[in-house]
């Protein structure tokens, strides 16, 4: 039977709803074939999306601002991570370099997960489903603000490992070649000693380390250092046994005397041809000629013709020599060491607790939060990263991390943390934490830290504002989302404008180095505007956002200064953006017309509608509202 009958019996089926037909019809036209599959659970967050768009608004007097113009602007937003993640896609649009987040376990702890307000535990049958559903459509959102080479870590245990590794491979390999996977391992983090938990002691955790597309992702650093091999190859067609004369005074590392071939040691794999393999002093004693599948022919002539020598991924050999079993060697310098899926020696939970509790006192609020080493060894694998983004921020943790890292290595990292204020996290765990890092602590012992003052620390809030495209409506999205253009532009000190004083009810204007942007909000104080920008010295251009109708920022108005100023109109710039990721309404069709839908896209995929249709002018409801 194929979809198109199947369709039709259920189209016939009496005792559903039009809304349970609809829902059948929607799973028959799904095209998935392996992967994960689990019940969808709606989620408040995103329904209040669906007729709501968010901003960030920044909380001006929790700002903590350095001496240094250069320190970078951390960005700390308190609020559904959800609508952060929405508010993003405006401000962070495919420029996000590493992404680490600590979710949920899901464990099945009474107060450890929250879905709808109402905490998941291991009563509840739809406990797996829901962590997925809520998940997925962060992973996607976080997914989409990385850069081309962006990489995400993500931490978990045994309870979600297996169900996240296949959601994580949904997501970063949808659009790869099918040969292709963006998934750069699954890391063990040994965590020293552990806890009991079963029949075992639980001395681990994973963290998920996944790229948006590996092939344009240098390989991971651990460091520089010296590797050491064999010389001697199994000897075959491909690999020939090769005469070569070794003079004395190479170097064999064997005791004073010790004289190789005919009792032990390389004999297995080596021929002596010609001559005494006798050590002196580290040295051969006498010339020595043998044969054998030496692996590196061509640069062992090279080397001992005293030639600078490289292997064949142009890496630097330094050094021949016997080894005390009579076995040639090979030593050579190399430029980038793989780091191994095992993570060691960066703390524990148990050591995270204790760094918290250094930073504010006792404190019982967070459990179990991530060592700052742990993050600075994730972060510093991507090479010269701008943006760091944690949207399960907790305790803080990552953005000290980056602190701590740009403090090291002179680096200007920018960090954006999310979480919620459930219990007053936020306010009181996630800001405090890193305020007292910036400005400096005392440790419960007594013993003073010195502050990383050469950071900045701004705190927003999310916001929700009615996504109907009323005027009314849209005049407030732009004032509110001042906040949103501050963080896009990075930029956030207000000046006066062309020696004036701007009333902030019809324009805005900031400017921090050579960075300078304006915000029009009364659209008829354009053309005073423009006199103003003309009369201004400089050169440097003015990124101008414009209350506009529609998508044309009154391009005509500034004609004589276009050479001054890049224009924006607004909202139309945040309502493009939004509409790529916010939630889709479900289009309400008659159960016929789902079966015409069925059978003439059977074998194609099929994308709803959104809400927000602004590509076919703006409602306008009795004026201005």
């Amino acid at each position: 039977m194929n979809k198109t009958e199947l369709a039709q019996k259920i189209q016939a089926l009496d005792g559903l709803s039009n809304e349970d037909k609809c829902a059948l019809l929607e799973l028959l036209s799904a095209q998935k074939k392996y992967g994960l599959v689990w019940e969808d659970k709606p989620e408040e967050a995103e329904q209040k999306m669906l007729d709501h768009l968010p901003v960030l608004k920044e909380v001006i007097d929790r700002a903590i601002i350095s001496d240094n113009p250069d320190a970078p602007n951390h960005i700390l937003i308190e609020g559904d991570n959800l609508e952060a993640l929405t508010a993003l896609s405006y401000t962070h649009p495919g420029k996000i370099d590493v992404i680490y987040i600590d979710p949920p376990y899901n464990t099945g702890k009474a107060d450890e997960f929250k879905y709808n307000d109402k905490f998941v535990d291991n009563e509840d049958d739809f406990r797996h489903s829901k962590w997925l559903s809520f998940m997925k459509k962060r992973l996607l959102l976080g997914y989409k603000l990385l850069k081309a080479d962006g990489v995400m870590f993500v931490s978990i245990d045994d309870n979600e490992v297996a169900q996240l590794k296949c959601l994580c491979d949904e997501v970063f390999n949808h659009s790869s070649n099918s040969k292709q996977t963006n998934c750069l391992g699954v890391l063990v983090w040994d965590l020293g000693t552990g806890t009991q938990a079963g029949h075992f002691t639980r001395a681990h955790e994973y963290v998920l380390a996944y790229c948006k597309n590996k092939l344009l992702l240098p390989n991971f650093s651990g460091g520089n250092g010296i590797i050491d091999h064999s010389a001697l190859k199994k000897i075959s067609k491909k690999n020939p046994a090769v005469e070569y004369t070794f003079k004395a005074g190479t170097s064999f590392l064997a005791p004073n005397g010790t004289e190789l071939f005919g009792s032990w040691g390389a004999s297995e794999k080596t021929e002596l041809v010609d001559g005494r393999m006798v050590a002196e002093n580290g040295k051969l004693k006498y010339d020595v000629t043998l044969k054998a599948g030496f692996a590196m022919i061509s640069q062992m002539r090279s080397w001992f013709m005293g030639r600078p020598t490289l292997d064949s991924k142009g890496q630097e050999v330094i050094d021949f020599y016997f080894n005390a079993s009579g076995v040639l060697h090979y030593k050579k310098n190399r430029s980038v060491i793989n780091p191994p899926t095992i993570i060691r020696e960066v703390g524990s939970t148990k050591s995270g607790t204790t760094e918290l509790s250094n930073i504010l006192g006792v404190n019982d609020s967070f459990g179990y939060p991530k060592p700052s080493a742990l993050i600075q060894f994730l972060v510093s694998l991507k090479s010269k990263p701008s943006f760091i983004l944690d949207f399960f921020a907790g305790s803080g943790t990552t953005l000290q991390a980056t602190m701590q890292l740009n403090a090291e290595d002179g680096g200007h990292r920018t960090c954006i943390l999310c979480t919620n204020n459930e219990n007053g996290i936020c306010e009181n765990v996630t800001y405090e934490r890193n305020k007292q890092v910036i400005n400096g602590y005392t440790k419960p012992n007594g013993e003073e830290v010195a502050g990383l003052t050469d950071n900045n620390l701004r705190y927003f809030r999310s916001e929700l504002l009615p996504s109907d495209p009323t005027i009314k409506n849209m005049k407030e999205l732009v004032k509110a989302a001042t906040g949103l253009l501050c963080i896009r532009n990075d930029v956030y000190t207000e000046a006066s404008f062309g020696g004036r004083k701007l009333n902030a009810n019809i324009a805005r204007y900031f400017e921090h180095g050579d960075k300078r942007m304006l915000v029009v909000y009364n659209e008829q104080a354009i053309p005073f505007i423009a006199k103003i920008i003309a009369s201004m010295p400089g050169e440097d251009k003015i990124k101008v956002y414009v209350f506009a109708y529609g998508s044309d920022p009154y391009e005509a108005d500034f004609v004589e200064v276009k050479d001054r100023v890049t224009l924006c109109a607004l909202p139309d710039a945040i309502y493009n953006a939004y509409k790529k990721v916010l939630p889709k309404r479900k289009p309400k069709f008659s159960s016929d017309e789902l079966v015409e839908e069925i059978t003439i896209e059977e074998e194609a995929e099929t994308a709803p509608g959104g809400t927000l249709d602004f590509n076919n002018g703006y409602e306008q409801k009795g004026g201005d509202q």
